[in-house]
This record gives structure tokens, C-alpha cells and sequence, in this order.
């Protein structure tokens, strides 16, 4: 919406301003922010007054009980957050920014269905695994078939980039789009897994939500794209002001999820971050870096799936004391909000890991 201002520099040059990606960038993320700090509190009493309250694991840490009842479905107020940013500092005629908004949507949407059975209709399973990852799927191949028919760049549809590697590229095929399904689906649960300790996943998300920014920024600037040799994406750098709103969003929600959390992301926001995470990664066709800046995921992933594979190959034997990967280190003794700032620390080694890649080629 306040793009079109930028049509204005003829009557006041500092209208200007508007027409490039890094000053609406900048406002998104401020806006954001203050949104969610602004409406926060106001969302955290309405939770608490219907009593739409965590309801915690009995087979979870001790320590954790202590969270029952605390406000969720907080995964809201981020998506209301950006949404309400995009809309105002966006190109309205960028396919992209639409593409993470109705992706976000959705998942925001199964989110809301996940935490409302659990928490209002107190079914602590919520709705049925089926039923989750169905939709899941249904989303992730609609996105590969709107990105199959309009290619972010048509010259490398079903290319994927080599990371620190210059111009080595793997042309997969039909095999793409099965990737790029994995991707939406695995990135969205993944973060759902994480979501478990105060303030965990909202910070490792603002971490890849900027590894991301400048990746979209460089992919959509023929100079810089050229410069570093990446794959042009034209239109891509609006992607930045997205990733910027998701910035400022997550950091006001951090005000409140902080430990001790005030409110939970829940299923409404943890579904969404992880999905809209993994489009922006096939819509600037920077796929394999979405493993490395979002580490910390992977690492959770992979622990609840060897635990499970160990518990059911081994007899019941255990790998780790509870999966996912931050129990475990709860279990030994490490206390909450030091097992979150060191999964922070990774977050912020991965992703300059992965902002190395840009110049190591």
C-alpha cells in the first residue's frame, strides 16, 4: 500500500523513499514488531480469560508442569503481525509476497484447528496425525505446481543450486518437485518439534528469517545476483520484506515468550514460520541452504526420529534421555533458559554458515 507513495516524489522527493526494497524492509520489521507488542498483551488476556490454556505432557519433563495452563495459540499474533505488515509495506503486485501470505494462511489456519480441538475442546491429542500432515501435503503440491507452471527462474525449474560450490548446479527432474514437497511439509513439523522450551523457536526462526532476507535481496538484484552467482530470481527481493516482517513479528512475540513464557506459539504459529521458511527457500531456489541455516530443526527432527527408530529396533532401548534433542539436555541437568540461548548461538553460527556460502564459490 505505501509503495504507491513512492508515485509521489514528484510533488516530495522523500516519497521517494518508498520505491526501494531495504527503507519498506526496515518499516515491516519496525511495524511488525510494534504490532505485536502493541497487541500482545490484549491477546494473552483474552487467551487466559477463555482459558484456552497449555495443557502439558505427563510424560514431559517435571519441570514443565509448572507451564500448565499458560495462554497458546500466541502463533496468532505473529501471523497477524506480518500479515498486517506485508500488506502495508509490500509491492502488492509481487507474486511471491502473495505466495508466503495464503501459504501462511493455511497453516496458521491448521494451526488454529490443531490448538482449538486441544485446547478448547480438551483433546490432548488435537486433531489426528492424518489429518494434519493431509493437509500438509495438499498445500505442498499445490505450491510445486504453481511453481512448477510459473518458475521462479525458468532456465533452472528443477535445478538445485551446490552450496560453496561456483555454478555447480543438479538437475533433478520430477524429482524436484517431490524435494520441494518434503521441504514445505518437513520444514513446518520441524519447527512444530522445536517449539518446546521458551522462546526456542521464535528465535531460531528470526535467525533463518534473515539468512533468508538477504538471500531473497541479493536473488532479486541482477547486479548482486550476477556478482555472486546465483540464480536470478526477478521480483525475489520483496521476499526481503516479508522475511523482515517475520523478523519484527517474532521479536515482539519473544517479549512475551520469553522465559518464564507468558504466552506459546502453539500449533498457529509453529505450522506457518516452518512453512512459509521452506517457500521462501524454493521461490529464491536456495534449497540445500535451508538444512544449514535451519540447523537447530534438523538436529530436533532427527533426534525424535532415531529415538523412535532405536526405541522400536532396540527393544526399547533409548539414544537420548527425551526426544526432541533440548529435553534431553534438560534431563541432564542443564537449565531452561541456558539450553535455549545455546540452541540460539548454533542458530546464529548456521546461519552465517550459510550467508558464507554467497562468497565462498
Amino acid at each position: 500500500m505505501l509503495y504507491h507513495l513512492s508515485g509521489l516524489s514528484g510533488f516530495w522527493s522523500p516519497f521517494n523513499l518508498f520505491q526501494y526494497i531495504t527503507f519498506r524492509a526496515g518499516g515491516a520489521a519496525l511495524t511488525a514488531m510494534g504490532l505485536s507488542l502493541l497487541v500482545g498483551p490484549a491477546l494473552i488476556a483474552v487467551l487466559r480469560r477463555r482459558k484456552i490454556g497449555q495443557i502439558q505432557r505427563t510424560d514431559g519433563p517435571a519441570s514443565h508442569m509448572g507451564k500448565h495452563g499458560t495462554p497458546t495459540m500466541g502463533g496468532a499474533l505473529i501471523f497477524l503481525a506480518v500479515a498486517a505488515s506485508c500488506l502495508l509495506w509490500m509491492r502488492p503486485d509481487n507474486r511471491f509476497t502473495w505466495l508466503l501470505l495464503v501459504v501462511g494462511a493455511i497453516l496458521a489456519g491448521l494451526g488454529v484447528w490443531d490448538d482449538y480441538s486441544k485446547l478448547v475442546r480438551r483433546d490432548a491429542g488435537g486433531i489426528s496425525s492424518r489429518a494434519k500432515l493431509a493437509t500438509q501435503v495438499t498445500l505442498a503440491l499445490l505450491v510445486v505446481s504453481y511453481l512448477s507452471a510459473f518458475p521462479p527462474n525458468g532456465a533452472h525449474t528443477t535445478m538445485v543450486n551446490i552450496p560453496y560450490a561456483k555454478e555447480l548446479f543438479i538437475e533433478l527432474g520430477p524429482a524436484y518437485f517431490v524435494l520441494a514437497a518434503l521441504m514445505i511439509v518437513g520444514s513446518s513439523n520441524a519447527v512444530n518439534l522445536t517449539d518446546g522450551l521458551d522462546g526456542l523457536a521464535a528465535g531460531a526462526i528470526i535467525f533463518c528469517a534473515i539468512a533468508y532476507g538477504v538471500f531473497s535481496y541479493a536473488a532479486g538484484h541482477v547486479k548482486i545476483s550476477a556478482y555472486l552467482r546465483i540464480i536470478a530470481v526477478p521480483g525475489a527481493g520483496e521476499i526481503a520484506v516479508y522475511m523482515a516482517s517475520l523478523v519484527g513479528a517474532c521479536l515482539g512475540f519473544l517479549w512475551f515468550n520469553s522465559y518464564p513464557a507468558e504466552v506459546f506459539m502453539g500449533d498457529t504459529g509453529s505450522l506457518f514460520l516452518g512453512g512459509v521458511i521452506a517457500t521462501a527457500a524454493l521461490c529464491v531456489k536456495q534449497e540445500l541452504i535451508l538444512p544449514i541455516v535451519g540447523g537447530v530443526f534438523v538436529l530436533e527432527t532427527l533426534s525424535v526420529i532415531l529415538q523412535m527408530a532405536s526405541y522400536k529396533l532396540r527393544g526399547g532401548r533409548r539414544i537420548f534421555r527425551m526426544a526432541p534433542l533440548h529435553h534431553h539436555f534438560e534431563l541432564g541437568g542443564v537449565a531452561e533458559p541456558k539450553v535455549t540461548v545455546r540452541f540460539w548461538i548454533v542458530s546464529i553460527v548456521m546461519m552465517l554458515a550459510a550467508l558464507a556460502s554467497l562468497k565462498i564459490r
